[in-house]
């Protein structure tokens, strides 16, 4: 009989650790824990463990991506999603992160060092305003 995933005894204690873990980084933190529950030993496809923080003016988004290198790793942002691939020789990682606030992109910084990727927008100006 196959195991269906759907099952994991897990999962609760999963989501109780976000849930505990955003309580205690406050408000304007996401945290996001994600686990692989299938006994899937195979790199390809990873999962990205990462956290986002919402500052007053910025948005910073921290993520583990360990076996790639900077040269492995591509980022897009369209101002409310963070398209993140990477795709190294040993691990292939995919993920959409949908950012709190709309930022703008192109003040997007990002770093990479030791397996962990920074990355810290600007917000969006909420509003434009129009001379007469």
């Amino acid at each position: 009989m196959r195991r269906d995933d759907r099952d994991d005894p897990f999962d609760e204690f999963f989501e109780e650790i976000e849930r505990m873990m955003n309580e205690m980084m406050g408000s304007n933190a996401q945290f996001h824990f994600e686990h692989n529950s299938g006994g899937d030993t195979s790199q390809q496809g990873s999962s990205v463990h990462f956290d986002v923080h919402e500052e007053e003016d910025t948005v910073r988004i921290v993520a583990d991506l360990p076996g790639v290198t900077k040269e492995d790793i591509d980022l897009k942002c369209d101002g409310t999603t963070l398209h993140l691939d990477a795709n190294g020789q040993q691990r292939t990682y995919r993920e959409r992160i949908d950012l709190p606030v709309a930022v703008d992109e192109h003040s997007a910084s990002a770093t990479y060092n030791n397996g962990i990727l920074e990355v810290t927008f600007e917000s969006a100006d909420d509003s434009t305003s129009i001379d007469l």
